[in-house]
């Protein structure tokens, strides 16, 4: 199992994971913290966590290790995730296109995944920021924690130790292209539901059919018929 780093606090774990990668040559590190002051999501979203109650972590993974395009590797990162989750709480977990997870309509985890090329290697930056213990989200209306959605408190190192591992392991046992896109697709929010969504500023209903490999949603709309979409083409409003 690859070394799992904890910091005290940190400003972002995706950023900070460079410093543990200069002197270890591992398929896999992992750093966590339980109070991360400037999270980043994703397309340059923040992710605001509050101290001592969610956990930020981020894996490094060796990227020479996987011949899964970008899109299929995010789809597949998802997928474990929500795996975890579903595992643990013994609920019905969703993946929110493209990749945050839901629990009860209410979003839970988000992730967000780099490229970067450090000490002569490329690896992906695996970033996860996971609300567990928090009880309040007073600006933040979509987002809820394993707390508020399932009424149990779970230790975060114990939390965290077995995620790290569960994660890992995953990793180590890619499936095939197929099935990770039959996976998402079975676990995809609101598919099959009739949904409203936002597109150019204009609000119309439709119904999420699938998503593809190469990371676009295909949506039937009311007025438009079957349309794909890249992220931040459409806003899924429930």
């Amino acid at each position: 199992m690859g070394q799992l780093f904890y910091q005290k606090e940190s400003l972002s774990t995706n950023d900070e994971i460079s410093q543990y990668l200069l002197y270890d040559n591992s398929d896999f590190i992992g750093l966590h913290t339980f109070n991360q002051t400037r999270g980043r999501g994703q397309y340059g979203n923040t992710w605001i966590s509050t101290a001592e109650k969610n956990l930020a972590y981020t894996l490094a993974a060796k990227a020479e290790n996987f011949t899964l395009t970008d899109f299929l590797f995010n789809y597949y990162t998802a997928i474990a995730i929500r795996d975890f989750l579903a595992n643990l709480t013994e609920n019905i977990v969703k993946i929110k296109w493209p990749n945050d997870i839901i629990l009860k309509n209410k979003k839970i985890v988000g992730i967000l995944i780099e490229k970067k090329k450090i000490n002569q290697s490329n690896y992906y930056i695996i970033g996860s920021g996971i609300n567990i213990l928090q009880e309040e989200f007073d600006d933040i209306s979509k987002a809820g924690s394993l707390l508020t959605q399932t009424g149990i408190r779970f230790d975060l190192k114990e939390f965290t130790e077995n995620y790290h591992k569960f994660l890992i392991e995953r990793l180590k046992n890619i499936p095939s292209e197929q099935e990770i896109m039959d996976q998402f697709n079975e676990n995809l929010f609101r598919k099959d539901e009739i949904s409203v969504f936002e597109i150019n500023g204009e609000r119309q209903n439709g119904i999420i059919k699938y998503a593809d490999e190469k990371g676009e949603l295909y949506i039937d709309l009311e007025n438009d018929g079957l349309k794909s979409f890249y992220h931040k083409e459409i806003k899924l409003l429930y």
